[in-house]
């Protein structure tokens, strides 16, 4: 997404929302500076803590009570809890011994808090002489990206700078797996699941299926209805339901004493495979799989979908060099139109929505009404809060050529929204002078490689990522 201003706003109207935007950026700016030389200050404050401790005895302990002394000194005077003092400052000293660029990034108003949280999320699992390299490359990509998409980007550049693949931390990861009760307030609790990412987004994406479903049916019956519940409150139900009788029982379609309708509602997950990382998984990293809307998966579980699933997959034929998609196929049929769209938009194309194109609506740019085609030149992906946006509201899209969205703003503001590109096809590496000629006749096709045994990531400071 980019930004270019309009000198002249349309109206009245528009000038005056036009001034409080900039008022807006501008105190925006003046927090980020703030609150990034808030953050030195507490990294300093912290290396004051750990300077003093050293050559003491017990180190680790000593460490640990000079930090705990320098952060009960800042919390008593900002009234302030020690413990969440000292959490800030291991957070600080991360960020301003790992991730400097960013951290002059944001002092310089570049970059929001949210912007820094996710840097910081992504690049904290690498091993730690990787995160230099990381934090030059995630300052650069986050130009004119929302955090939600900045994300997506971010969790594939991380990816192709671990030294193990993806597929061998999953397995790691995979032992964690578990259920928990985190005892709440007023007779509640938090029923926390951690699963594979592919499991938990069909779970949930089942859920929300299921509790459309329901409200899809409480609107249209009696005016007199009594069924007051939020969509969250209507998942929560239907949850228990499942877990506790195996069949989603709040379901009001309900005319027997089965499952009913929502009972049918299966899971739906939105993944872009390439096809090299199937063939060479060893290889992954540079290329992963992708779950939509939320980061790389390993190849194992894309392997293992693409065999399961009854859903013709759709082969993108995209740019060699820009990742651009030209066309798609598939050896089924299906609907084109939209086998295209859902692999050149992936997701909204409001500019910064990440919702996935799988949960999104397909519109006409220029109305169907007012004569617009349906082309794929005149059609995108918009979630229904923004399809919505763009019927009632004063924001107006031009669909330019490769899919490129130009929004305008009520205050004459252009932003424009590119589909992401897939990578490309045609990588460039650097001459090697020990690398040997290439063969002149055609090498064989890829197999399987043997697994990697490359040893695990080291674990880097004892520190661990949260929210600044």
């Amino acid at each position: 997404m980019s930004f270019d201003p309009v000198p002249t706003p349309p109206d009245e109207g528009a000038s005056s929302l036009s001034s409080v935007l900039v008022e807006v950026r501008g105190v925006d700016a003046e927090l980020a500076s703030a609150e990034a030389r808030r953050v030195r200050a507490l990294a300093r404050a912290g290396h004051l803590a750990l300077d003093a401790s050293v050559g003491v005895r017990a180190s680790a302990k000593a460490a640990e009570l000079a930090l705990r002394e320098v952060a009960s000194e800042i919390a008593a005077a900002s009234a302030l809890s020690d413990r969440s003092v000292q959490a800030q400052i291991g957070r600080a000293m991360t960020l301003t011994d790992d991730f400097p660029v960013t951290l002059d990034a944001w002092e310089a108003g570049a970059l929001t808090r949210a912007h820094v949280r996710v840097i910081v999320d992504a690049g904290f699992p690498l091993p730690q002489e990787r995160r230099g390299e990381f934090d030059v490359l995630a300052v650069a990509t986050a130009d004119g990206l929302s955090p939600g998409r900045l994300k997506a980007r971010l969790l594939a550049l991380a990816e192709s700078l671990q030294p193990t693949t993806l597929a061998e931390r999953h397995q790691r990861g995979r032992v964690t797996r578990c259920v928990r009760v985190v005892a709440g307030e007023d007779g509640m609790s938090d029923l926390i699941a951690t699963l594979p990412t592919v499991l938990a987004v069909g779970i949930y994406d089942r859920l929300v299926q299921q509790s459309a479903a329901i409200i899809d049916q409480r609107r249209d019956a009696a005016r007199g209805a009594t069924d007051a519940r939020t969509a969250d409150q209507v998942r929560a139900d239907i949850l228990a339901d499942l877990l506790l009788t195996a069949a989603p029982d709040a379901d009001p379609t309900r005319r027997d004493d089965g499952p009913g309708t929502l009972g049918a509602i299966r899971a739906r997950v939105q993944v872009v495979v390439p096809a090299l990382t199937m063939l060479r998984p060893g290889a992954e990293n540079s290329d992963p799989a992708h779950l939509v809307g939320h980061g790389p998966i390993d190849a194992p579980t894309a392997r293992a979908l693409a065999e399961a699933t009854p859903v013709p997959w759709d082969r993108v034929i995209t740019h060699p060099v820009t990742g651009e998609v030209l066309r798609t196929d598939t050896y089924q049929r299906t609907a084109a139109i939209d086998r295209h769209l859902r692999a050149r938009d992936r997701h909204c194309r409001w500019p910064g929505c990440v919702a996935p194109a799988v949960r999104c609506e397909v519109d006409h740019t220029h109305d169907h009404a007012l004569g617009g085609p349906t082309t794929v030149t005149n059609l995108a992906h918009l979630c229904q809060r923004h399809h919505t946006q763009k019927q009632f509201t004063r924001w107006n899209v031009h669909q330019r050529p490769g899919g490129v969205l130009e929004w305008t703003s009520p205050t004459g503001r252009v932003y424009i929204d590119e589909p992401l590109p897939y990578s490309p096809a045609v990588r460039f590496l650097p001459d090697h002078p020990t690398a040997e000629p290439p063969p002149a006749a055609d090498p064989p096709p890829p197999t399987d490689p043997a697994p990697p045994t490359n040893p695990a990531p080291p674990t880097g400071h004892d520190r661990e990522p949260a929210p600044f």
